[in-house]
């Protein structure tokens, strides 16, 4: 049977007429054309997403974001409803606390000028404490070996307790060896504490601040402060439009009162 199958075939492609070659001929080329197209679309695509820089790539976002922010006023505003109460709505009570405990801190920040060295400290220290990311695992060892606790159950029970006292099952008290006295005055340091020099930080708490201080070295190496006119030489102005006029004047008029000016700045003028 599939012999027979097989010069069928062969018959009818013998038997095609002029026409209905032509028409497949004119199928396979759309085809290719279509593919060439397609081809030549994602190669340009991908050149351009090549070409596209992280800053480029930012902007676009932002005006996504914009468009769709449009997008839902609109179709709120046809709807007759309150886009600003809709929106709302996504907000938890422990958002809406944080976004006014962050509104709070900005407006005690905002205060940018220089008024003394100690301000200027203290602004820089709370900065610095905005990076920090403390090893809570490693406070809860610490902690675990001053209270003469089991390895981890600090970090299982989330126990915060301070208390250098404990307890057997039968109610008296236990009292701490001369280890954990001495944990527990490496911890718990004062004023009259005696140890110092004797913490022995890790390779990532170094990295961390090796990082820190390149940090700081290469924002203060690409400062630059925005000085406006700085090559113009004297300050004849007193506001921005005054200083356009005179720049206006003093391309018709320089060359005729230049040599005043430079009479009267040597004293020599009659």
């Amino acid at each position: 049977m599939s012999s027979l199958d097989g010069e069928e075939k062969v018959a009818e492609e013998v038997t095609m007429t002029m026409d209905e070659r032509k028409a497949k001929l004119e199928e396979l080329r759309a085809k290719m054309r279509s593919s060439t197209k397609a081809n030549r679309a994602s190669l340009i695509e991908e050149s351009a997403r090549a070409k596209m820089t992280v800053r480029d790539a930012a902007r676009l976002e932002r005006q996504r974001k914009l468009a769709e922010v449009l997008r839902t006023q609109t179709e709120a505003e046809d709807r007759g409803e309150d886009v600003e109460r809709q929106k709302n709505w996504e907000w938890t009570i422990e958002d809406n606390d944080n976004w006014e405990k962050k509104k709070a801190r900005k407006a005690r920040r905002a205060d940018y000028k220089f008024h003394d060295d100690a301000h200027a400290a203290r602004r820089r220290y709370k900065k610095d404490l905005d990076l920090i990311k403390p090893d809570l695992a490693a406070y809860s060892r610490q902690k675990e070996v001053v209270l003469g606790l089991a390895p981890g159950s600090l970090a299982k029970s989330g126990s915060s307790s301070s208390a250098l006292t404990t307890f057997d099952p039968s109610g008296r008290q236990v009292v701490p060896s001369a280890e954990q006295r001495m944990a527990a005055e490496s911890f718990y340091r004062d004023a009259n504490t005696l140890l110092y020099a004797d913490n022995k930080p890790t390779e990532d708490a170094i990295d961390r601040v090796v990082g820190k201080i390149n940090r700081d070295i290469d924002k203060k190496g690409k400062f630059s402060r925005k000085r406006l006119n700085e090559d113009e030489g004297d300050i004849t102005y007193i506001n921005e439009r005054n200083r356009v006029f005179n720049k206006k004047i003093a391309r018709y008029y320089d060359k005729y009162t230049s040599e005043i000016r430079a009479s009267f700045e040597r004293g020599t003028a009659l």
